[in-house]
């Protein structure tokens, strides 16, 4: 099984590639640029408002027929990065998520989408917080388009394994990074 499961990744990660037009914005957030603070994590510190940006994709391969969409910070000082977000089994025919469409409660996800446990260790919109003083982070925001209608995953999978298998599974992706910062504290 571990041997299959590892295979069908690989080869699924072999195939992907950036389909021709396949793209991924951001009325609320640009690439390479600074987020707002509204999208910064409340706790540990941080101080905003949780809530997750609007997010629109276009152009998916014709044979997608389901999405996924993940926000990783790989600067953060864990030796593995950060899942910040991770949502699966969005259906073909949506291309966008609306502004707070991360809501622990998933009230405002598409029907059928379901978020997945993330480092904070909620399934919701986990938002940047690095740490104070630290240069910005690169929050990597990415749509995958997937040739599975459903990513059949326990329902306290970790990121890490959702990301595993939307990998196994994806047909392109697209994608752009953000960067947030906290001044150093006083």
């Amino acid at each position: 099984m571990k041997k299959t499961l590892l295979a069908a990744a690989l080869l699924g990660a072999a195939c992907v590639a950036g389909a021709a037009g396949f793209t991924l914005e951001s009325p609320d957030v640009k690439a390479n640029a600074m987020m707002d603070k509204k999208f910064e994590f409340n706790g540990f510190g941080c101080s905003g408002e949780n809530k997750s940006p609007t997010l629109k994709w276009s152009a998916a391969p014709k044979d997608t027929k389901s999405f996924a969409v993940t926000v990783y910070d790989p600067d953060a000082p864990t030796g593995s990065g950060w899942w910040h977000w991770s949502v699966i089994n969005i259906p073909a025919n949506v291309t966008e998520l609306k502004a707070d469409a991360g809501n622990v409660s998933g009230a405002n996800l598409p029907q059928g989408a379901k978020q997945v446990r993330i480092d904070y260790g909620a399934a919701g919109w986990g938002g940047a917080c690095p740490p104070p003083g630290d240069k910005p982070h690169r929050y990597i925001f990415t749509v995958h388009a997937l040739k599975t209608d459903k990513l059949d995953i326990p329902a306290d999978a970790t990121a890490a394994l959702a990301g595993f298998m939307i990998n196994g599974n994806s047909l392109a992706k697209a994608g752009f990074t953000a960067k947030y910062g906290r001044p150093k504290a006083k």
